[in-house]
């Protein structure tokens, strides 16, 4: 058991748990997730980490199809400015390992915003706490849990 999922189970929310087989010489843990799951990319989230002007953190949660918005994240954090958080930092305030990093059970609650396209899913993926574990729950749970809000944080890819 993870922290997440311990979280999840202590809130009584239902959820399940699904495990793949890591690679570990894959760094794009999200896709690797989807792909290894069959599951739309749109579908399976990532957390990511990031630094806000005032010198605090916030998670912004985004598909793994897509990259943060670094704008739209500042405006729903109310900050003039946002930048990835270092990964290092990342591991330290949130108890996990990058490509593990789970929205629930982080060691202190920051500021979290979920993008607005989980709206058109009843469940979701995000990383239950470690590579090649994932949880699926309903976003309104994850919102709840997480004492989170919707944002519009999330663009394509370009190129």
């Amino acid at each position: 058991m993870t922290p997440a999922i311990n979280a999840a189970k202590r809130a009584r929310v239902q959820y399940s748990v699904h495990q793949y087989e890591h690679n570990p010489n894959c760094d794009s843990y999200g896709a690797e997730a989807a792909e290894k799951m069959g599951q739309d990319p749109l579908q399976v989230f990532k957390t990511l980490i990031v630094s806000l002007d005032s010198g605090k953190f916030a998670v912004g949660i985004v598909p793994v199809a897509s990259q943060l918005d670094l704008k739209g994240m500042a405006v729903a954090c109310g900050a003039k400015k946002v930048m990835m958080a270092d990964q290092g930092d990342a591991a330290r305030i949130t108890g996990y390992l990058p490509g593990g990093i789970s929205p629930l059970g982080q060691k202190k609650r920051l500021l979290t915003v979920l993008d607005k396209s989980a709206e058109s899913f009843d469940t979701i993926y995000v990383s239950a706490g470690r590579r090649g574990l994932e949880i699926e729950l309903k976003p309104s749970d994850l919102l709840e849990l997480t004492a989170g809000q919707w944002g519009a944080i999330a663009k394509s890819y370009s190129g």
